[in-house]
């Protein structure tokens, strides 16, 4: 006796069809799950017995049993073969007999008393069976939002064994499949519980990040403790320029691999704003695991990577950051397999200026001498500074501006702005592959678009020789002066364009060399 169910894996974060081929034969009985299931994959057979024995249903005990999912080749993973193994020993023994079989992708976790439990992955899985052009997927009722996302498929949520055993022998014939109204989900999501006109002053730094959301650059922010540099750094997904439905998706895919959906959305349709504890290692930021998994850097994709006191985070943690930012993804490589994860983000970083923080203060006296201060911004590397556009100082606010009734400007103000500028940007670097903003310029386009006049290059010229900037910083000058003319609706770079570019070094100067 012989049955063949369809289900599907992740892998990275997408997703393959796994065929479940069930065989019976009269023998010793035994029960046998092959083609390189972990640990969880043949724990199910446990699971699998207690189900169906507890809903009632015949098992064929009597039989040796061999489970094969294929291909043999592929590592299987997770829980969510349980109901496809139950499904499939029903049919093989001849309790099913449905066409349906043939159609759909069945997915979920069993309880020992046959309740069906969500699973991760849900999202890349409908997609493959969209790209499959199979009929549809049946799976727990706490996953049925998720799959829903993907329109053209046929997504049938089940609460038990019990439900989906009737549902495959033509009991609810009047089911109809689960819809969700995508507009509307993704619309309702569309909101952050957080506004730039939360912050008192700081008109400097909101305008540093208003730079650096229109051109795409990373920005590091320095200042003492309590300057709000947190609160700042929390509200930059808020003027990004708003998730289109691709983003959307791609970026709730990585969400669903990982596990971190919460139960009640089933779309990511804000801008993710990842802020892991400096004792983070290299692994779980960039991903990894004996089983790959995605990182805090692939968490944020098309979104925002806040690292807050950058030095004390370890060294090897940080110069992992190095190769993502510049390739826009990251590749895990295992003896078996070798997953790619997208890690297209926004870098925002924030620092004491000394190991007491209060070296800048002109309120508090800093306790540090010049070889602590030193060790402490040594601590950063020159190949990480390179990938940083913007360094901000941010003072402590003053009582007269915390004390103000005056309204800040709002997101939705500034994003506006901001999504101007990257239309301009859309234009200028049409038909030019893995260029989207100023920040992707390298040192062609930068040749290109980036022109000065001469009154320009004197101004380039002393900031370089006289403000001790280093040669590092003339490039990145360059792509933020663009984006600062771009805001200004300015074709040309400007010498005022220049001069606020240039303020924008902070960590370049040599009051952070002596």
């Amino acid at each position: 006796m012989f049955s063949h169910i369809y289900s599907a894996g992740t892998y990275g974060i997408n997703a393959q069809i796994v065929d479940v081929e069930i065989h019976l034969q009269k023998g010793s009985p035994y029960f046998s799950i092959v083609g390189l299931p972990d640990n969880a994959v043949k724990e199910s057979k446990d699971r699998v017995y207690a189900a169906i024995k507890t809903s009632q249903m015949y098992f064929p005990g009597g039989n040796k049993i061999t489970v094969n999912l294929a291909p043999a080749d592929l590592k299987k993973e997770g829980s969510a073969y349980d109901l496809p193994i139950a499904i499939g020993l029903l049919a093989a023994s001849e309790s099913i007999d449905s066409d349906l079989l043939k159609d759909f992708i069945i997915l979920g976790e069993l309880a020992l008393d046959g309740i069906l439990r969500p699973i991760h992955g849900t999202l890349p899985i409908a997609l493959e069976v969209k790209k499959q052009k199979l009929r549809g997927i049946i799976l727990p009722k706490e996953n049925a939002r998720e799959a829903a996302m993907v329109d053209g498929i046929e997504v049938y949520p089940m609460e038990s064994l019990s439900e989906t055993y009737a549902f495959l022998n033509g009991e609810y014939k009047l089911l109809k499949p689960f819809h969700v109204d995508l507009r509307e989900v993704f619309s309702t999501h569309q909101k952050y519980s957080v506004d730039f006109s939360d912050v008192k002053g700081q008109e400097n730094v909101k305008r540093a990040l208003e730079v650096a959301a229109a051109g795409g650059h990373n920005i590091i922010m320095i200042g003492p403790p309590g300057s709000g540099k947190t609160m700042l750094a929390k509200r930059l997904p808020t003027i990004l320029p708003p998730l289109n439905f691709d983003e959307a998706i791609e970026t709730t895919k990585i969400h669903s691999v990982a596990g971190l959906l919460p139960p009640d959305s089933a779309l990511v349709a804000t801008r993710p704003f990842r802020s892991p504890h400096h004792t983070i290692s290299d692994s779980a930021l960039v991903g990894g695991g004996t089983i790959p998994r995605p990182g805090e850097i692939s968490l944020s994709h098309h979104g925002v990577l806040f690292l807050d006191e950058l030095p004390e985070f370890a060294r090897n943690v940080l110069e992992v950051l190095r190769q993502p930012l510049e390739d826009g993804h990251v590749t895990i490589s295992r003896s078996k397999m070798s997953v790619d994860y997208p890690a297209n983000f926004m870098l925002i970083c924030s620092m004491n200026p000394c190991p007491c923080g209060y070296y800048t203060d002109p309120a508090k006296e800093c306790t540090c001498n010049s070889g602590m201060i030193q060790k402490y911004m040594a601590k950063i590397s020159g190949p990480l500074l390179d990938r940083i556009d913007l360094h901000i100082e941010v003072p402590a606010v003053k009582y007269k501006e915390l004390a103000s009734k005056e309204v800040s400007e709002t997101s939705e103000s500034i994003r506006s702005r901001v999504i101007q500028t990257r239309e301009i940007q859309t234009k200028r670097f049409a038909g030019r592959k893995g260029l989207y903003s100023n920040a992707d310029m390298q040192s062609k386009e930068i040749q290109e678009f980036c022109k000065i006049d001469s009154s320009g290059e004197e101004l380039m010229k002393m900031a370089i020789n006289k403000l001790g900037l280093s040669a590092r910083a003339y490039d990145r000058i360059l792509k933020v002066a663009r984006t600062i003319a771009d805001l200004a609706q300015s074709p040309s770079i400007r010498p005022e364009h220049l001069s606020e570019a240039i303020q924008y070094r902070t960590l370049d100067r040599n009051l952070w060399q002596n």
